[in-house]
């Protein structure tokens, strides 16, 4: 998927579409811790990893913009530490004149006002005045991948933003992941819309009728009955 379509399919979905499609495909769903959020609130991104471990200089970001293609999401791993910013305007700006899409810092960001006035999404942990408080020796494989949270990730992922958070897909997958998120949405709409002219959740998923098959059938789950009924509210 080119970062034209890609942008165009995200445009009509949700970071939580895409969650559940993951879940329905057998994809494991690996979302940013939660602190993780948009420094403009609305924000979204949508392109491939452009990994970059922070070892205390910004030389590695500009490495990392070398490589880079139009489109693709700088992901920056600075170990998810708050005494220092790693990302500042100038960064951002870097990132925005190489046609980057946006910046995800598992870390915190500083010059907050200038960032926004640059207007390139950026998402992070928070901001803090000073800027990084150690230089280390840079690991040789610190452009093939980064971690955010508990998840590596790299050139061979997407990354997609929203005001629900980050989230990170196989590249190789996105496009039976977008097919499956639109029918998600798509089913949760008709469901919404239904709900608005009279007709409850419960009677559209016939949850009367699941709890009677589970008193005859206790290992019965839910979601298993919402397959059967072409439900879309937990997946």
């Amino acid at each position: 998927m080119d970062h034209g379509e890609l942008g165009k399919r995200f445009a009509a979905l949700t970071t939580a579409h895409l969650a559940d499609a993951c879940i329905r495909a057998g994809v494991p769903v690996r979302c940013a811790p939660a602190l993780l959020h948009a420094v403009v609130p609305g924000d979204r991104l949508a392109g491939r990893a452009c990994p970059a471990r922070h070892a205390g200089s910004v030389d590695v970001f500009l490495e990392a913009f070398e490589g880079a293609a139009p489109g693709d999401v700088l992901v920056v791993d600075n170990g998810g530490r708050l005494d220092e910013a790693c990302v500042g305007d100038l960064v951002v700006l870097e990132a925005r004149a190489a046609g980057l899409a946006g910046v995800v810092v598992w870390g915190l960001h500083r010059d907050t006002a200038d960032i926004r006035a640059i207007g390139l999404p950026v998402f992070s942990l928070g901001a803090i005045p000073t800027g990084p408080l150690r230089l280390d020796p840079q690991a040789d494989d610190a452009l093939d991948s980064a971690s955010v949270g508990p998840w590596s990730v790299s050139r061979d992922d997407l990354v997609l933003g929203d005001d629900d958070g980050v989230l990170f897909v196989p590249a190789g997958r996105a496009g039976e992941l977008f097919t499956l998120a639109e029918r998600i949405r798509d089913t949760e709409r008709r469901q919404a819309e239904r709900i608005r002219t009279g007709t409850t959740l419960r009677d559209q998923v016939g949850f009367a009728a699941y709890l009677e098959q589970r008193r005859q059938r206790p290992s019965l789950t839910f979601r298993e009955h919402l397959r059967t009924v072409g439900g879309a509210i937990e997946e």
